[in-house]
C-alpha cells in the first residue's frame, strides 16, 4: 500500500512525534509499503489536499493532530486513517468533556472543576475560587494538551497563581482536579470496533518521583512493569474501565488509557490518548511487546485493523 506518515506538527509536542514518526516509518517501510514521510504544518495544507495515497498513518500528538482537526481534513478528502475519528479525538483531547462521558459510564474521577481564562477574567478570583474549593495538593493543567506539559502539582496555595499562568501558557480553559496519591499505571487497548481488548496493564515508576515529559521520553526515565503486580480482580477491573472509557468516546483500532490506582485499590481514570506515543520508550509498544507482538508488527496490525473497517 501507499502509506502517508504525518508526523511533527506545530504542537509542544512536536519532538515526540518526530520519534514516533521516525518509528512508523522505519515499521511500515519494512512491512514493504511505499512510505510518504510528512512533516506536518497547518499552514501547508496543500500537501495534504494533493496527496495520493491509499492511507494516512497519523504520528502526530497534541494540538492540530490529536484533537480532531486533522481526521476533520481528511475526512472532507475522502482519504482513510488510522485511528480515531473527529468526534473522539476532540473529546479525548477536551478533558473535561471526557470526564463527563467517563462520569456518564461511571468509571471511577478525581474531582476536578474547569475554568476559563481570558482577559475578562480576573486571576485573583480565580486563585480564590480555587483555593475554596481545593486543598493541596491539587494538579492544574490545561484542558487541552498532553506530555503533562504545563501541569502543576499543588502542595502550597501560594503556589496557584504561578500553575495558573503556567497552564494558561497552553490554553485558555484550566482543569483543576484532586492529586490522587498512588500508583501510575497505563493500559494499551486494541482492535475493531466492539472487539477491542486490553492488553497488560504497565506500571510506570518515574525516576524523577512524578511522571513529568522527561521521565516519559528521555532514555531511562521511567521504568515500566509490565504486567503490573496487581490483583486478578483489580487487573480486569482496570481493563474493562480502559475498554469502557475507549469505547464510550467511540475510539477505533487503538489508544491508551492512564490510571491511577489509589492507597485505597481504587482505579481513578486520567485520561485517554486517541494518538499514544510510538517512540522507542514508549508504553504502547512496550505492552504489545510483553504479548508477543514486534513494534513492526503491531504497526502493521493497526492498518489492517483500518482497512478492516473500511470494508
Amino acid at each position: 500500500m501507499k502509506i502517508a506518515v504525518l508526523y511533527g506538527g506545530v504542537s509542544g509536542e512536536r519532538e515526540v512525534s518526530l520519534s514516533s514518526g521516525k518509528g512508523i516509518i522505519n515499521a511500515l517501510t519494512d512491512k514493504g509499503h511505499e512510505v510518504i514521510g510528512i512533516d506536518f504544518n497547518p499552514d501547508h495544507l496543500e500537501e495534504i489536499i494533493n496527496l495520493n495515497a491509499d492511507l494516512v498513518f497519523i504520528g502526530l500528538h497534541g494540538k492540530y493532530g490529536e484533537d480532531g482537526r486533522i481526521q476533520g481534513l481528511l475526512d472532507m478528502l475522502h482519504i482513510p486513517y488510522v485511528g480515531s475519528g473527529v468526534l473522539a479525538s476532540a473529546l479525548a483531547m477536551d478533558k473535561a468533556k471526557a470526564k463527563q462521558v467517563f462520569r456518564m459510564n461511571n468509571i471511577p474521577l478525581a474531582k476536578s472543576e474547569v475554568f476559563g481564562i481570558s482577559s475578562a477574567t480576573s486571576t485573583e478570583d480565580i486563585v480564590n475560587e480555587i483555593n475554596n474549593e481545593f486543598k493541596p495538593p491539587f494538579v492544574i493543567k490545561p484542558n487541552k494538551e498532553g506530555s503533562t506539559l504545563g501541569l502543576t502539582i499543588v502542595t502550597d496555595t501560594d503556589q496557584v497563581g504561578e500553575a495558573l499562568n503556567n497552564a494558561a501558557a497552553s490554553d485558555d480553559t484550566i482543569l483543576v482536579e484532586d492529586f490522587i496519591k498512588g500508583r501510575e499505571l497505563t493500559v494499551a487497548v486494541m482492535g475493531g470496533k466492539g472487539e477491542e481488548e486490553a492488553l497488560p496493564i504497565i506500571e510506570i515508576i518515574p525516576k524523577n518521583g512524578f511522571y513529568d515529559y522527561e521521565s516519559k521520553y528521555a532514555p531511562g526515565g521511567s521504568e515500566h512493569i509490565v504486567p503490573a503486580v496487581i490483583d486478578e480482580e483489580t487487573t480486569r477491573k482496570i481493563q474493562s474501565y480502559a475498554i469502557l472509557a475507549h469505547q464510550s468516546l467511540g475510539c477505533e483500532t487503538y489508544s491508551r488509557v492512564d490510571f491511577i490506582l489509589s492507597e485505597d485499590n481504587l482505579p481513578v481514570i486520567l485520561e485517554v490518548n486517541t494518538l499514544p506515543g510510538m517512540t522507542p520508550t514508549s508504553l504502547f509498544p512496550d505492552a504489545a511487546n510483553s504479548i508477543g507482538i514486534k513494534y513492526d508488527d503491531m504497526i502493521e496490525k493497526f492498518v489492517s485493523l483500518t482497512m478492516q473497517q473500511i470494508k
